[in-house]
């Protein structure tokens, strides 16, 4: 028998909201400490990463789903889609707001399993659309392994500072 998944995933709610800010700011600061201005960073993650931001995206329609540790039930990731805000955005197009995990579950399919209930959310859209940091090469990598493509790019306000960002899409069964 396999063993188990050191992580379990669900639906999140406005329950969830204050988890959701955690491991949003939580897993910025893990991966933009050093790359990005710190004091944009500390700034982003106070307005961007607040339980009142979560709660309003869920308010407005958002779903989430929230990976928690096992045992325990310690929040470790979650994914987050929505309307699209992206300029690149066209009509039947929904948004991967943020898909985040914490750096010790890289590597455990937990971005996957996360990226397989945003697709399976995002049932009826035409494409899913994300932002990503342009140097993310991680993360960069994820994605075209999932069939994301390039189609634009923006650029990215972090805490007062503008930074390059590729957009993606991936085309969805209807």
């Amino acid at each position: 028998m396999p063993d188990p998944l050191p992580w379990r995933v669900r639906e999140a709610g406005p329950d969830d909201a204050s988890a959701l800010a955690l491991v949003g700011a939580a897993t910025f600061l893990e991966t933009f400490a050093g790359i990005l201005d710190g004091d944009a960073i500390v700034a982003h993650c106070a307005a961007q990463h607040r339980a009142d931001a979560y709660r309003a995206l869920l308010a407005s329609g958002a779903q989430a789903w929230i990976a928690e540790a096992q045992p325990g039930g310690a929040p470790v990731g979650f994914a987050l889609i929505a309307r699209p805000d992206l300029a690149a955005a066209e009509e039947g197009d929904i948004e991967l707001k943020r898909i985040y995990s914490l750096s010790r579950f890289h590597g455990s399919g937990l971005g996957a399993a996360l990226m397989e209930r945003a697709i399976a959310g995002a049932k009826g859209h035409r494409r899913l659309l994300l932002g990503v940091y342009a140097r993310n090469e991680r993360a960069l990598a994820f994605y075209r392994k999932q069939g994301f493509a390039d189609i634009a790019t923006r650029r990215f306000d972090v805490g007062g500072k503008l930074y390059d960002d590729r957009v993606l899409a991936r085309p969805l069964a209807n």
